[in-house]
């Protein structure tokens, strides 16, 4: 049985969620006083250097400001906590649980959220959430199309791009059946991360959105569509670029970053990732060499938030809102925007912040390889997450490869 079915299973086993109990994010003054001196426990995908650095910077900074010791519990799936947590649960650890704060997004907050896994809500009462951009953005109040309610607060935002080296590729392909071509004529240029690798599922996803007849049934539950007819192009079109990517789609990157080296050591000319300052960030560390550009396909590509939530059972619970509410802060978001830091969007509104803190944004120099607000253009919603699943391992039933 799946992780997300053993979580489905359980959900039908629990009662209804408790109501919000202490800490109360709504007196912070009180939410302060009980953080001081708490240890919280970040778990967060750990695979690139950069985002790491980032964690350590928000952990220093908060350790000096609120007394709060941040550890990064490094993960390759966000699913492995997850599943720890289902097994406190399982165990009867209702309290002083192992995971205090987990990055999350999509099927796993889903999952997680129906199981009443999950603290809560807490993230709109955060004395930050206040410079949110909701209108504006409004991936940071829905994960996949579901609902967040308070129980999660977003501190990125995402779209998918593609970057190429323009030495070697000037005119990269801009659709679909564009990169298929390519592929054909250019084989082994182009790979994407093995699925389950987020990315990696993020290419089917954003391959299904180039070949289905009606994007809108994408962001129902996957049952209540017929799959079968609506992926079967996506089958053909992977079962025709498989043979032409890196190394004849026998070996696949197990991360993003890994595409990063491959392109720096000549092996392939295009890359997707899903930060549109991936590129940029990787000049700037000398990874990448300054010719190399992004671009995002014709029709849009799909966008979404991370998050961080808090599970049920979590023992640094005060602690773990102090840190995402320092995630929220203007200045952790231009930090994090920073293309020399990592080149993530920012989820908050230009125009709720101070004239000091909107200068913080307006001096950054996004990067060479970095597109525009209007270049990057409108990002195409994520569908449900039931696909990104269903995608997936199918994908891995019909191409997978071993590790």
């Amino acid at each position: 049985m799946t992780l997300i079915a053993r979580l489905a299973a359980l959900a039908a086993l629990l009662a209804p969620a408790a109501a919000l109990a202490e800490p109360d994010p709504v007196d912070w003054d009180a939410v302060l006083a009980e953080a001081r001196g708490q240890t919280v426990y970040w778990n967060a995908w750990g695979g690139a250097t950069a985002t790491n650095a980032f964690i350590r910077w928000a952990g220093d900074t908060v350790e000096a400001r609120f007394g709060v010791t941040v550890e990064h519990v490094k993960l390759s799936d966000t699913g492995d906590a997850v599943s720890r947590v289902l097994a406190e649960k399982t165990a009867d650890k209702d309290t002083d649980g192992a995971i205090d704060l987990i990055w999350i997004n999509g099927a796993n907050f889903a999952a997680m959220k129906e199981a009443g896994l999950l603290f809560g809500p807490w993230a709109e009462e955060l004395p930050n959430w206040r410079y949110v951009d909701v209108a504006g953005k409004p991936a940071v109040t829905s994960d996949f199309t579901v609902p967040t309610e308070g129980l999660e607060a977003p501190w990125a935002m995402a779209q998918v791009v593609f970057y190429h080296d323009t030495a070697r590729l000037p005119d990269p392909p801009r659709t679909m059946a564009g990169l298929l071509d390519w592929a054909r004529a250019h084989p082994g240029r182009f790979t994407f991360p093995q699925p389950p690798d987020f990315l990696g599922s993020t290419f089917l996803k954003q391959a299904l959105y180039g070949v289905v007849d009606d994007p809108d049934l994408l962001q129902q539950p996957v049952e209540m569509a017929d799959y079968a007819a609506v992926t079967a192009p996506l089958w053909v079109f992977l079962d025709d670029l498989t043979p032409h990517l890196w190394r004849s789609g026998r070996a696949y990157p197990q991360t993003g970053p890994r595409q990063i080296q491959l392109m720096a050591d000549g092996e392939i000319d295009l890359a997707i990732s899903f930060s549109p300052g991936e590129a940029s960030t990787a000049i700037a560390n000398g990874q990448l060499p300054d010719t190399v550009r992004t671009y995002v396909l014709e029709g849009g590509t799909i966008g979404n938030a991370s998050f961080v939530t808090i599970p049920y059972n979590a023992t640094a619970k005060a602690g773990a809102m102090v840190l995402a509410d320092f995630l929220l802060s203007p200045e952790a978001q231009a930090r994090a925007q920073d293309p020399d830091v990592l080149g993530y969007g920012t989820v908050l509104a230009m125009d709720k912040l101070s004239e000091e803190d909107r200068a913080r944004f307006a001096a950054l120099d996004l990067g060479i390889a970095t597109l525009s607000p209007e270049d990057l253009g409108p990002a195409l919603p994520e569908p449900h997450p039931s696909w990104m699943t269903r995608l997936q391992d199918d994908w891995i039933a019909r191409y997978g490869v071993a590790d």
